[in-house]
């Protein structure tokens, strides 16, 4: 059998000459690559300087996300059905207790910053238990922050400084917790909020950035696919208030609910709108203050028909939010059915 050990000096000679081609080709790219990490280390060093972890650094128009704020609704369906935007539920036999759970959570609790997890608008998805909760509507005072820099708002008391408006439930007349938000009645109450935008901590998830509605605060410039009785609303609410700028009850970013069709709209009966029909001025714009709480508005179905499929379409009404059904800009659609 013939040795593969190399016994020839020349040989010998060129197995040593290729050994040390080899290690000086493993030692430049050691080298290499040692200084293409360091290089690229150096460059996010610096690219990290030039941001503000509380301020976009692209903000409106000049972001991704964009100046146009849409709508999402709660509660949500269950996760596995992901897709689906149906509230369906039978009073008589309490399986409405889902849904009221879905309110409770969501009032009470939203992803802490330790659960850097990318969601959709669902209600906060807790994926494992490592993620902390603190408390987001009915227990302001563990908010970030301890809820010290939180105040009760109104038109003409707007937040200074680092305050921000809270949330008082106790004004959102029959949807509240108390009272299963209404559901064993069959008149549920459906929330509506302006969509969350994502950043690197969801406890900030509140709204865009520096965002400012341009509201429909006179009777002269109201579009014309803004609905009747809302037209009607801001008309009577102009009448009866005197609007002296900023301080004004007129600043609001009105909310609209219809059925889609015109059997939806017969089904659906009439809505009541809590505590006020939109969003009022003073929480705008979202600077990411410590303790924000996102407005609400509580869509408080009346006389809803039992047995029958409603489809519904809910709306924000401002000059700077533009309606796309097909994107749902400005929207949300969801279904409501009562056996």
């Amino acid at each position: 059998m013939t040795s593969l050990v190399p016994t020839d000096s020349s040989q010998l000679t060129a197995l040593k000459s290729y050994q040390t081609k080899l290690s000086k080709i493993l030692l430049f790219y050691v080298l290499f690559y040692a200084a293409l990490a360091g290089f690229f280390a150096a460059m996010l060093t610096v690219f990290y300087q030039t941001l503000d972890m509380n301020i976009p650094k692209w903000q409106l128009d000049g972001s991704l996300i964009g100046s146009n704020p849409g709508l999402g609704f709660r509660p949500m369906p269950p996760v596995e059905n992901v897709e689906s935007t149906l509230i369906w539920y039978r009073a008589s036999d309490e399986n409405y207790k889902y849904w009221t759970n879905e309110l409770d959570t969501f009032l009470e609790s939203e992803c802490s910053p330790a659960s850097y997890v990318l969601l959709t608008d669902k209600s906060c998805l807790l994926l494992t238990t490592i993620f902390a909760v603190v408390s987001a509507y009915r227990k302001p005072g563990i908010l970030e922050g301890g809820g010290e820099n939180s105040m009760a708002c109104d038109y003409d008391q707007r937040p200074t400084g680092d305050k921000v408006c809270t949330v008082d439930l106790g004004t959102f007349g029959p949807c509240i917790p108390s009272t299963q938000y209404s559901y064993p009645q069959s008149h549920p109450c459906v929330f509506l909020k302006l969509n969350k935008v994502v950043t690197l901590h969801p406890a900030t998830q509140s709204g865009i950035f520096n965002w400012n509605p341009h509201y429909y605060n006179d009777t002269e410039h109201l579009p014309e696919l803004m609905p009747t009785d809302l037209k009607e609303f801001i008309k009577l609410k102009r009448d009866t208030n005197e609007c002296f700028v900023p301080v004004c009850q007129m600043n609001t970013v009105w909310v609209s609910c219809q059925g889609e069709n015109p059997a939806d709209v017969e089904n659906m009966g009439p809505v009541q709108y809590y505590p006020k029909r939109g969003f009022p001025g003073f929480y705008f714009p979202f600077q990411n203050k410590p303790g924000y709480q996102s407005p609400l508005v509580a869509v408080f179905f009346e006389k809803p028909a039992i047995g029958v499929l409603i489809n519904i379409e809910c709306k924000a009404w401002a000059h700077n939010i533009h309606h796309d059904r097909a994107e749902r800009r400005g929207s949300v659609h969801f279904e409501l059915m009562i056996d």
